[in-house]
């Protein structure tokens, strides 16, 4: 089935839902006006229905090869590289200087979002670049950015990120790869990665990886990693190609799902390398990319959502079967159960997307601002953003197989690739697990204030929102109270307790603010958004007092129940 990317939903909640408009008002994004968003979304949109949409298939049943040391990519999809490339695509929020589009962060949350939906192991590729020349703009020497910048954005490179070894999963102060520093101020980089997504491909003429290693005698764990910009091919000062460096990919993975993602396994063996940001500091000028990642990555889950649920509502609207209420024999889409699925899918993605936006927004006006308040808003909101729009996606596509029925278990309906490729995002740039503890304690760290106040915009909103919708707005704003009390009570605990209900608790986090938004989708929009509105604060909202319990419940008695037992 074709993929429509939903530009109504996207301009609604840019315009109605995640107050947009502030970020345009300010001096750095004043560019971004309707018109401009208007067109640059129309024209992402035609790439993605017309020429990403077509490849999703195709990646999957033609996955990516290495042969002989050289990795072919699925058929179409360096085509479908190129016109991301030449779209200016890969800059959409870079720094012009360097030949970036320099837009809101937000419109590239949208074009990923959009991406992600028509062709998402492609969008992984891009993705990584985005982040990449984020952390390069950040902590890069000059000489570097002027080197990389320009053909990462131009899409004549592309980039990845190289932090998991064999021995280290995500505990990533385990790592042991090594790098020796030379006399011309290069390093000779040695040591193995895994899970290197677009790790190589023939769809550029470079991939630059960034890579974490520990120079000699540094300190144990995370605080004595350092970052190093490692290309494939050396290149000289004016950007020309020049000697192949020492790596190479030793295999790719047979994976779950995005077969037409080639994840790698990366040796480097004495390999030409230079420090990008200071000694000792690879985390910090990492997890610029991964925090980037981390809302891109929220985001495929999002897109993907989208994606299975346009394959569902399409079938469902076509298949004939049983008695339904209207008609005879009618489409099954006329069955109550059926209509319950679609309609708490669409409620569930547009929560999430909300969510994803309104970080989005917090990240922009971080950065055109410099005010603490909206950086603690983005840090806030990062964590939920990953977890809940990449649980978003499973669930979703996991239920586009249940509305298919049997032909959902049936590979030809292209139904089950939604849940095989998204089912990953769970996991990388940070397990779901490993972000709920990153809100509990790193995000709570400042006692919860970055918390309480966007609990009191939602109380604020709900109180106002009683004239209109006196029944939805009691419930949000109860739930928000409720939300409220729990992050009082988490503040308190030490960091066992914490992590022990990090996951109910973010879960629950993110029900609150899908009905935030959902209440002002209701107070915004047509009969339509009230309709769904409801299906989210009366059916789905109601799960926050249940995850919130488990949030309190604490960890004696996860840890009373001993491997033994377990294992019995």
């Amino acid at each position: 089935m074709p993929y429509r990317a939903p530009l109504q939903d996207f301009d609604f909640l840019l315009d109605h839902i995640v107050a947009f408009d502030q970020v345009r008002r300010t001096d750095r994004f004043a560019e971004a006006s309707p018109e401009t968003t208007t067109a640059i979304l129309t024209e992402a949109a035609r790439l993605c229905e017309e020429v990403m949409s077509p490849l999703q298939r195709a990646g999957d049943l033609n996955p990516a090869r290495l042969e002989n040391g050289i990795v072919r990519t699925a058929p179409g999809y360096a085509d479908g590289f190129r016109a991301i490339a030449e779209g200016g695509w890969l800059g959409i929020a870079a720094d012009p200087e360097y030949g970036g589009m320099g837009l809101p962060q937000t419109l590239a949350v949208v074009l990923n979002d959009m991406m992600s939906s028509a062709c998402l192991s492609l969008e992984l590729c891009p993705l990584m670049s985005q982040g990449q020349i984020e952390a390069l703009e950040h902590h890069a020497d000059d000489w570097m950015k002027a080197l990389y910048l320009p053909k990462l954005i131009s899409g004549e490179w592309t980039g990845t990120m190289n932090l998991t070894e064999p021995q280290a999963g995500s505990d990533v102060g385990a790592l042991r790869s090594k790098a020796e520093p030379q006399p011309d101020g290069s390093f000779r980089i040695s040591g193995q990665k895994i899970y290197i997504s677009w790790g190589d491909h023939d769809m550029a003429e470079n991939v630059c990886h960034l890579v974490l290693a520990r120079l000699p005698g540094a300190p144990e764990g995370t605080k004595g990693i350092s970052l190093f910009m490692v290309p494939k091919i050396i290149p000289d000062a004016d950007g020309s190609l020049g000697a192949r460096n020492s790596l190479r990919v030793v295999s790719l993975e047979h994976k779950m799902g995005l077969h037409g993602s080639p994840t790698a396994v990366m040796e480097y063996d004495n390999a030409i390398g230079w420090m990008v940001g200071a000694p000792n500091k690879g985390m910090a000028a990492m997890f610029t990319m991964m925090n980037n990642a981390r809302v891109g990555v929220g985001v495929q889950g999002i897109g993907a959502a989208e994606g299975a649920f346009q394959h569902a509502l399409a079938y469902a609207r076509e298949r004939r079967q049983g008695r339904t209420p209207q008609n005879a024999a009618g489409a099954i889409i006329e069955h109550a159960d059926v209509r319950r699925m679609l309609s708490m899918m669409k409620a569930e993605i547009f929560a999430a997307r909300a969510i994803a936006l309104a970080n989005s927004v917090a990240i922009d006006m971080a950065r055109a601002t410099g005010a603490d308040e909206w950086a603690a808003r983005a840090a806030l909101l990062t964590p939920i953003t990953k977890a809940q729009g990449t649980d978003t996606g499973i669930e979703v596509a996991s239920t586009g197989i249940q509305v298919h029925g049997g032909m959902g278990f049936i590979e030809e309906t292209g139904a089950a690739q939604y849940l095989r490729d998204v089912r990953v995002t769970a996991i990388y740039e940070g397990t779901n697990g490993i972000q709920a503890m990153d809100l509990v304690g790193r995000k709570m760290m400042d006692g919860g204030e970055a918390a309480f106040r966007l609990l009191q915009e939602v109380e604020d909103f709900a109180e106002s929102a009683r004239a209109s919708f006196p029944d939805l707005a009691d419930d949000v704003w109860q739930a928000a109270e409720s939300l409220r009390e729990t992050t009082e009570w988490l503040v308190a605990q030490d960091m066992t307790d914490r992590a022990a209900g990090g996951a109910a608790y973010l879960r629950a986090f993110a029900r609150v603010l899908g009905a935030h938004f959902h209440l002002k989708a209701a107070i915004e929009g047509d009969n339509a958004r009230q309709m769904l509105a409801r299906v989210f604060i009366q059916r789905i909202l109601p799960e926050h007092a249940g995850l919130l319990m488990q949030a309190r419940a604490g960890a004696k008695v996860l840890y009373a129940l001993s491997d033994d037992d377990l294992a019995a």
